[in-house]
């Protein structure tokens, strides 16, 4: 069974998930407006039998539709929706979740056995309104692959042809075959109900509310307000039967967050549990520095944190002096990570391999060309390197969203490093929309950008990297460094067409793409961003762990995670106190 893949797609695809990636990393999310339809819930949950989680949303729940991943509210896809497959990053394995099986049958052709015993459930009565059917994966398909404006068109846009015959789905590509999107489309892309979704106006499929979800995953939507939705658990859900899973809490309510100092407050208090949010004190708390609290994170020690993507200092590499590969090279040696990960972060990241690649791709990394261009801190070398760009003290500015004052931080930092070597960087803070607005126009100098979510192969970094053409606005995520590299970005073009039967192939792809980035440094890679993850066992205990191997899934319910990694399962493993 092959059934590997990435963790973005290219182009439209990405787009929708960057935007989700934003939400994660900056804990942006939502537009405000009520729900208009759903079962009546308690108007407060029994706190016993009710998880309470934060940290995935700032604005009121107003939207509920899976092809919306920008605007959909926590809980969307994972807890709603699913897909075909789920990939478990800490053990890189991908599990077969609404299908049973997939494989290709030839280099073109790939077939999917859809799951038995799958109900769609309405939430505002809780009961089953129809099976899933080939026919509804076959919709969901073509779907995506017949409107561009789709989150997941690009990861389907070579399929010809869709037949379902029972719950068998057979998927015929043209040639050549864009393996990995189609792979990630897999595990991130959630299966929508034909009798449902095609009663909707075009448009509504893509970008309406969807108020009155009939789903298949393992709640149901039972209530929203201004602070928070609330689901119930699912009775007819196929995991309790097909997988012996099951939550041990009835409700699940996603809190809309305030700011990090309040939501501390709430895990602290016990009026939150399960938190994903960058919060200070988190090191000190989850070792027992500060008395009274039992607080867990994934890792019991530095980093504490899952890595989620790597940060870095992204430069506008179509304006001088950021047009200079030297002067690249002289801000990468004159940075040191490490008084970043160990100042602003306290030891809750970790600074980033050469090539940026997060951890679980260390496989991937091909150490001799590290060992050979790879950069370091050195101030002496920066000095020469930038003696060498033609810099001439030119003023420059470093851009970054106010709010996540961890970024503010990190970016004095980096002007501070960068004055030493006579590089001169002011740091600007603008409103989060006017800074990614100058970032996708190309109107910045300098901003820290965050590379694609966790991935099975490096394929999605390197298209995020390198990706060709470049437009006068580009796709949020694809390039936004406008860097253009023909040459490679045809081989990761080749790395997209090469199937996971062809390991040998695919690395030496990856290898030259890794001597590429470190030779010219189109980003500059700084630290590991983490997947923040804390909680209070005042009420559940069994979160997430390192060190218990039953329990070593993805602490996280940002979109992008929950739905497409193991979530799921770390919820089913909690119990009550």
């Amino acid at each position: 069974m092959a059934v590997g893949s990435t963790s973005m797609g290219t182009a439209s695809s990405d787009r929708g998930r960057r935007s989700a990636l934003c939400g994660v990393l900056a804990v942006i999310v939502a537009v405000v407006g009520p729900l208009q339809a759903g079962r009546p819930g308690p108007a407060a949950p029994p706190r016993d039998k009710t998880l309470y989680t934060s940290g995935t949303a700032t604005a009121p729940p107003t939207d509920f539709n899976p092809l919306d991943p920008g605007r959909a509210y926590t809980g969307t896809q994972g807890l709603l929706y699913e897909p075909l497959f789920l990939y478990d990053p800490v053990h890189d394995k991908f599990i077969p979740w609404l299908a049973a099986s997939g494989s290709w049958l030839s280099a073109t052709t790939y077939r999917i056995q859809v799951r038995a015993g799958v109900d769609w459930v309405d939430s505002r009565r809780g009961s089953v309104v129809g099976a899933l059917r080939g026919a509804d994966v076959a919709y969901s398909i073509e779907l995506a692959a017949t409107d561009k404006a789709d989150p997941f068109n690009s990861d389907v846009a070579g399929v010809q042809k869709v037949t379902a015959a029972g719950n068998t789905v057979t998927v015929d590509f043209k040639a050549p075959v864009g393996y990995e999107p189609w792979q990630q489309f897999l595990w991130h892309a959630p299966v929508v109900p034909e009798a449902q979704w095609s009663r909707l106006a075009r448009r509504a499929q893509l970008d309406g509310s969807n108020l009155a979800p009939v789903s298949t995953g393992p709640m149901l939507l039972v209530s929203t307000g201004p602070t928070q939705a609330c689901y119930r658990d699912n009775s007819h859900w196929w995991g309790a039967a097909q997988l012996r899973l099951s939550f041990r809490f009835e409700y699940l309510c996603a809190v809309v967050s305030r700011s990090s100092g309040d939501d501390l407050s709430d895990l602290l208090d016990g009026r939150t549990d399960w938190s994903n949010q960058l919060l200070r004190g988190i090191p000190d708390l989850a070792a027992g520095r500060t008395g009274g609290y039992d607080i867990k994170t994934y890792y019991p020690g530095p980093p504490y944190m899952l890595p989620a993507a790597t940060a870095w200092l992204e430069m506008d590499t179509a304006r001088a002096p950021m047009s200079n590969v030297d002067f690249r090279r002289a801000v990468a040696y004159a940075l040191d990570p490490r008084t970043i990960t160990s100042g602003v972060y306290t030891g809750t990241v970790t600074g980033a391999n050469p090539t940026g690649l997060l951890p679980g791709l260390g496989a991937y990394v091909d150490q001799s060309e590290v060992k050979k261009y790879g950069f370091f801190y050195s101030t002496s070398v920066a000095r020469k390197a930038l003696a060498k760009s033609g810099y001439r003290g030119q003023r420059l500015t470093l851009e970054v969203p106010s709010g996540p004052t961890d970024q503010v931080n990190a970016a004095a930092t980096i002007c501070q490093q960068l004055a030493k070597v006579g590089v001169h960087v002011s740091t600007v803070v603008k409103p989060a929309a006017e800074r990614d607005a100058d970032v996708v126009n190309g109107n910045y100098d300098m901003v820290i950008a965050y590379g694609p979510t966790l991935s099975s192969t490096p394929w999605t970094y390197f298209d995020s990297v390198y990706q060709l053409p470049l437009h006068q606005r580009q796709d949020a995520g694809l390039n936004d460094e406008r860097y253009s590299d023909p040459a490679a970005w045809a081989l990761v073009e080749r790395a997209a067409q090469t199937p996971s039967t062809a390991p040998e192939a695919s690395a030496k792809i990856y290898a030259a793409l890794e001597a590429d980035f470190l030779q010219d440094l189109p980003e500059v890679p700084l630290w590991y961003s983490g997947a923040w993850f804390q909680a209070n066992t005042s009420y559940w205990h069994g979160y997430p762990s390192s060190t218990t191997p039953p329990d070593e899934y993805t602490p996280v319910m940002w979109a992008g995670w929950l739905g497409s990694m193991t979530t799921v399962y770390a919820l089913a493993q909690l119990k009550a106190r």
